[in-house]
């Protein structure tokens, strides 16, 4: 009895847990891809420092291959002299920096060897969080639709119903309007002889009531004409 006890408060501890866990989901995948995150950042500077050791290592090969070359012509220049003993030395130097030089060589390659390694983990380390940060997007997104639907699953459809019937009736309501005020025109303007008249006077039946350009034009010529004679 006392070990199904203690099962049960297990099982009641891991639900707990795992109900804990999915309530703070959104926060704890954006913690973890801010960890993420670092981890590259990190990667990607461990990666620079190698680079820039090797550089060095490359410089430090290079500069004992010069001093080995260099002793080599002195060493042989000393024997052409007759300066064993000092020769001997030379060529003891000269082993110590070819041993020296082979290590470096050998440093160089491991060097190249590593970065070439960390260039790869890195670059699909990149890739990972990308696909994380956008897989973090969707899921911010998600959560935030799904909440608005627990929260008020119906509210927004019935608030775009009612939205689409206030647009219509005040859609109808503008119309009646419009018709209303042009029926009124049409009344107005109905019997009014000064209306009539104005229609008859553009449609070119009698004289016109107003005075175009030309005419005026015309009138002034015909005035300034009189004043000349």
């Amino acid at each position: 009895m006392f070990k199904q006890i203690i099962t049960l408060f297990k099982g009641a501890a891991q639900d707990a847990g795992e109900e804990f866990t999915d309530r703070h989901a959104i926060a704890l995948l954006r913690q973890q891809i801010r960890d993420c995150a670092n981890a590259v950042a990190a990667s990607r500077k461990a990666v620079a420092v190698a680079i820039a050791q090797n550089e060095r290592e490359a410089v430090q090969h290079k500069k004992l291959e010069e001093n080995i070359a260099d002793l080599e012509t002195r060493t042989v220049k000393a024997m052409e002299q007759g300066e064993e003993k000092l020769a001997l030395e030379a060529a003891e130097t000269i082993s110590l920096l070819e041993a020296e030089r082979d290590v470096s060589a050998q440093s160089q390659a491991q060097f190249n060897a590593e970065i070439t390694r960390l260039k790869k983990t890195v670059r699909n380390a990149e890739l990972k969080l990308k696909e994380l940060q956008r897989g973090q997007r969707l899921a911010v997104a998600t959560d935030k639709t799904q909440r608005m639907r627990q929260v008020h699953p119906t509210t927004g459809l019935s608030d775009l119903k009612e939205a689409e019937e206030t647009l219509l009736r005040l859609r109808v309501r503008q119309q009646q309007i419009d018709t209303t005020a042009n029926a009124m025109a049409e009344m107005e303007e109905t019997g009014d002889p000064a209306s009539i008249t104005e229609k008859l006077a553009e449609a070119g039946c009698g004289d016109p009531l107003k005075s175009s350009a030309q005419d005026v034009l015309d009138r002034l010529k015909k005035k300034s004409k009189k004043k000349a004679a």
